[in-house]
């Protein structure tokens, strides 16, 4: 853990105002009513900060949820100031959200994020070990801050089973990946991807799908070309996720695109 930063509970009001200011700052839109947020930590939800002295610098927002006799926390939010992207704070984050999910006795964290961001993958399922079997087509309408401006706002969700063997002893399947996408390269040299003609790929027991490695400078600068990305990465998606397949791992190199791993969600060890 760094040691210039702590991670803790917030449950003042004070800090929820910092945490608003934070969200505003990073999001660029208004931030959630503290009348929301503090109802919500008072009934089983949860918030952690990061800190650098009193200095907020990132913080997880966290609701109880329920579905198909299912409880489970869902962690709505997690932002980090840009001054201190890339210090493994997110990770502390997440961290401690499990360590006080599980004293709550929670056994399941869900999230969402755009599929297409994948420094966002990797740390979901290379760091944390979430997998990701459901896919939502335009999952927030539209957006119109800088992040999600642009493009459906389809995402995955990710299923944290913080106590299954999956988590706790970071399994990992031993299988041959199939990589039946190609890449090519557009006029103003952006990875695009090619799809193959016939859906055979999909009778492979393990799969790689390729993502761009800066979704948001390609869409600054070829918007055409990213909305062709959430296009047709939605079919590919959607139809693993039909097939039962579920992402589990990200392969990072050092080109244009990442390559998302995913198997069958069955030989997965999500629960005890």
């Amino acid at each position: 853990m760094r040691k210039d930063i702590e991670v803790r509970k917030v449950t003042t009001i004070e800090d929820i105002h910092s945490m608003q200011k934070l969200e505003k700052q990073i999001w660029g839109m208004e931030p959630i009513p503290v009348h929301q947020t503090i109802t919500a930590v008072k009934n089983g939800g949860l918030i952690v900060g990061a800190f650098l002295e009193e200095r907020m610098v990132g913080y997880s927002y966290s609701f109880a949820g329920y579905s198909d006799g299912q409880i489970y926390l869902c962690s709505h939010m997690l932002a980090v100031d840009d001054e201190f992207q890339m210090r493994g704070i997110g990770k502390l984050l997440k961290e401690e959200q499990q360590r006080l999910a599980r004293e709550m006795g929670y056994r399941l964290i869900v999230w969402t994020f755009d599929p297409l961001e994948s420094r966002n993958a990797y740390l979901n399922t290379s760091k944390l070990y979430g997998v990701c079997y459901d896919y939502i087509v335009d999952c927030y309408g539209k957006m119109d801050d800088g992040l999600n401006k642009g493009l459906p706002t389809d995402r995955f969700q990710v299923a944290w089973w913080i106590d299954s063997p999956r988590v706790m002893e970071k399994w990992q399947p031993n299988l041959l990946y199939s990589r039946p996408f190609s890449i090519r390269l557009s006029d103003d040299l952006y990875p695009a991807i090619l799809l193959p003609e016939t859906n055979e790929w999909i009778q492979a027991e393990a799969i790689e799908v390729p993502v761009p490695k800066h979704i948001q400078l390609i869409k600054q600068h070829n918007s055409q070309l990213a909305c062709e990305w959430r296009m047709k990465t939605r079919k590919i998606f959607q139809q693993l996720s039909e097939a039962g397949f579920a992402l589990i791992d990200v392969w990072r190199t050092g080109e244009s695109v990442q390559y998302y791993r995913f198997c069958k969600r069955s030989i997965i060890p999500l629960q005890n």
